[in-house]
C-alpha cells in the first residue's frame, strides 16, 4: 500500500487545537476552536489546490473534481469537535511501542490490561496515547486526518483515476448538532462514508436511536429544624425520579444491542435541582417505550410531591439502517475495499450515534467507517498507528474502485 509520510505530524497538529463542543452553547459552532480547527483545514485543501470553503456555521465542504466520466460521487465526512467530557487540547501525546502489560499514563493514571483488556491484541504495535491530563481527539481526528491525507494523496498523483469526491467537515456532532446545518444539496454526492468508527475493520450502518432528556425539579425549602411535612428536597426527589428507571439499563450493564438510559449531569440544591439523561437503543419500539416509561416516572413523581418536575424530551437521531439497506452496494464496497488492503470487515451495529444517521435521514445515505482509535471520550482513548494508516488505505481503495 502507499506510503504517507507526515500523517501522523498531521494528526498531532490537529489534536492540539482545543475543538471540544459545549452543549450550553447557543451558538454554532458551539465554540470558537472549532473554527479555528476549520480554517485551518480550509486553508490546507486550498494549499493543496482543492476548491474549499468554510461557511458562517463553521461547516467545511471541499470538492475534487473527477479525472474520469460516468462514476458516482462520493463524500467522506469527519467531525471536528471532541467529546466535552475532558480537555480537549492534547498537546503532550506520547508515541509508544507497546510490548505488553499495563501502559503509564502519568503518576496518577495508568492504562491497564485488566480493565482495557483489547490491549492483549495489540502487543507489538506502535500506539498514540494521552499524558493522563486530557482526552486524545482521535474522535474524530483520526477521521479528519485520513480525510486530509487521502485528498493530499490524489492531488500528488493524478494518475490515479477517481470520480468526483467531496469532503466534509462538521461542528459539533459530540452534542448531537453535527447534521442540523449541513447542506446535503450543497455537498452534492450520491452517497457518502462517516469516517468516525473506532478499531480497525468497524463498518457499520445501524446505530441507536437518541434523545435527551432535561429534567427541572422545584423544591420547597425551609429551615431543617422545622422541616416536616413541608419541605421538599430537590436532590431527593432527582434520586427517587432515578430509582423509577430500571437500574439494569444502564451503559455498564449494557452490550450489543441493548439499549439504556444514562444520566450524564446533576447540579442542585434543595431548593432546586436539574438533571440531564440521554436514551439509547437500537429498536425503534423499545427506543419509544424508554420515553414513554420517562414520562410515566415524572408523572409519578408529580402525583407524589405534586408539580416539582418539568421533563423535557427531545430527540436526536435515529437508526440510520432503514435507509442503507436500500442502498447495500454501498456496504458491499466498503466490504470490498477492507479485504483488497488485507482488512477483516466487522459489520456491527454502533453502540453510538454519528451525523451520518442524521444525513441518511436527509436523503444521503452515509454508513460508518473504522479510524482505528479506543476509548473515545476519555484520558485512556488511544491509537495504533499502524491502523489509523490502514484507514488511509481504505478510503483510497473505495475511491479506487469505484472508479472501475
Amino acid at each position: 500500500m502507499a506510503q504517507y509520510k507526515n500523517f501522523l505530524e498531521r494528526f498531532f497538529k490537529y489534536i492540539s487545537i482545543d475543538t471540544k463542543s459545549d452543549e450550553d452553547s447557543e451558538t454554532c459552532p458551539s465554540t470558537k476552536g472549532q473554527l479555528e480547527l476549520g480554517a485551518l483545514l480550509t486553508a490546507e485543501l486550498k494549499a493543496m489546490g482543492i476548491q474549499a470553503e468554510q461557511d458562517k456555521d463553521g461547516y467545511v465542504y471541499a470538492s475534487i473534481p473527477a479525472n474520469t466520466s460516468d462514476k458516482k460521487t462520493v463524500g467522506f465526512i469527519a467531525h471536528m469537535d471532541t467529546s466535552p467530557d475532558l480537555d480537549g487540547k492534547c498537546i503532550n501525546p506520547q508515541v509508544i511501542q507497546y510490548r505488553g502489560g499495563d501502559i503509564r499514563l502519568n503518576e496518577r493514571y495508568t492504562m491497564t490490561v485488566k480493565d482495557f483488556p483489547a490491549l492483549k491484541m495489540l502487543e507489538g504495535e506502535e500506539l498514540v496515547v494521552t499524558s493522563g491530563d486530557t482526552l486524545l481527539g482521535a474522535d474524530d481526528k483520526a477521521g479528519v486526518t485520513i480525510i486530509m491525507e487521502v485528498a493530499q494523496y490524489l492531488i500528488e498523483h493524478p494518475e490515479l483515476k477517481h470520480g468526483e469526491i467531496k469532503i466534509g467537515f462538521t461542528p459539533d456532532e459530540e452534542i448531537g448538532r453535527g447534521a442540523d446545518r449541513f447542506d446535503v444539496k450543497k455537498f452534492g454526492a450520491d452517497f457518502a462514508y462517516t469516517v468516525d468508527g473506532g478499531p480497525l475493520g468497524e463498518l457499520e450502518y445501524e446505530n441507536f436511536n437518541a434523545a435527551s432528556a432535561k429534567i427541572k425539579i422545584a423544591g420547597r425549602n425551609v429551615h431543617p429544624g422545622s422541616a416536616k411535612d413541608i419541605m421538599i428536597n430537590a436532590i431527593e426527589v432527582a434520586l427517587d425520579f432515578h430509582r423509577c428507571l430500571p437500574a439494569a439499563e444502564r451503559p455498564e450493564h449494557t452490550a450489543g444491542y441493548e439499549g439504556f438510559y444514562l444520566l450524564t449531569d446533576i447540579t442542585g440544591s434543595v431548593e432546586s435541582c436539574e438533571c440531564s439523561y440521554i436514551i439509547r437503543d437500537h429498536s425503534q419500539e423499545k427506543f419509544e417505550h424508554k420515553k414513554t416509561l420517562m414520562k410515566q416516572a415524572a408523572d409519578f413523581i408529580n402525583a407524589k410531591y405534586g408539580a416539582v418536575l418539568e421533563l423535557t424530551l427531545t430527540d436526536s437521531y435515529y437508526n440510520m439502517r432503514e435507509k442503507v439497506e436500500p442502498h447495500m452496494e454501498i456496504i458491499d464496497l466498503a466490504k470490498s475495499a477492507f479485504e483488497a488492503c488485507g482488512v477483516q470487515p466487522h459489520v456491527k451495529p454502533i453502540r453510538g450515534g454519528t451525523d451520518g444517521a442524521r444525513l441518511s435521514y436527509m436523503g444521503l445515505p452515509c454508513p460508518n467507517i473504522f479510524t482505528g482509535g479506543y476509548n473515545f471520550h476519555g484520558r485512556y482513548e488511544f491509537i495504533p498507528t499502524a491502523s489509523l494508516k490502514k484507514g488511509i488505505d481504505v478510503v483510497l481503495e473505495i475511491i479506487k474502485q469505484l472508479a472501475k
